[in-house]
């Protein structure tokens, strides 16, 4: 068992070489640009927060930054790790790759899980955007604790209402701070969330 935190989960790492330049190239692409806005990157005390991932085309499996990447400006193929499988319910990862994968995986697999079409997750931390969004765009429920079992079901229950369907988001009551947008591909979840970050940014 892993403690990240307040949060435990079993992650089963085969740590060997997994993922090529090739695989990051897009994903690089709009971490760095949420890095820059702050949307990604490190608190004070050490903590990083914010990671991203993509599908590998027709499967549950998915590359996804690794834990404790926030605060790291650019990252290369050792940042990233391959999610072969997982079970929500019971709270474990499988993951292969040169870093571990993070508590915030199982998550992104419940998005996944829940809407075959989607093809990547953005997960940030923005205070202002998050308080904004808080209950006006789908919200969890604030007793579901981000990481756990619990948190993956709520993402699931929400995943099925057409609001979430269409609108691709989702605020984490009980993630102060956490938010995830989502779509088809990596530009569609990215730009999501940068239209509703632009807007906040305009006072909203």
């Amino acid at each position: 068992m892993i403690d990240e935190g307040y949060i435990k989960y079993q992650c089963h790492w085969h740590q060997q070489p997994a993922i090529t330049d090739g695989d990051i190239v897009e994903l690089n692409h709009w971490r760095t640009k949420l890095y820059q806005l702050g949307l990604i990157g490190e608190y004070d005390n050490g903590i990083g927060f914010g990671n991203i991932s993509i599908r590998i085309p027709q499967s549950q499996q998915f590359i996804i930054s690794g834990t404790q990447t926030g605060g790291i400006p650019e990252l290369t193929v050792q940042h990233y790790t391959k999610v072969t499988d997982f079970d929500w319910q019971k709270n474990y990862v499988t993951c292969e790759g040169l870093i571990r994968a993070s508590s915030e995986t199982l998550t992104h697999a419940a998005i996944y899980v829940a809407e075959p079409q989607v093809n990547a997750v953005v997960h940030v931390h923005h205070a202002n955007l998050w308080h904004k969004l808080l209950e006006r765009v789908p919200t969890t429920n604030p007793d579901c604790a981000y990481g756990t079992p619990e948190m993956a079901a709520e993402i699931i229950r929400l995943c099925q209402q057409q609001e979430t369907q269409q609108q691709k988001i989702i605020v984490m009551s009980g993630h102060e701070e956490g938010i995830l947008t989502f779509g088809n591909s990596l530009d569609e979840a990215g730009n999501t969330l940068l239209s509703y970050f632009s807007r906040v940014q305009q006072n909203l």
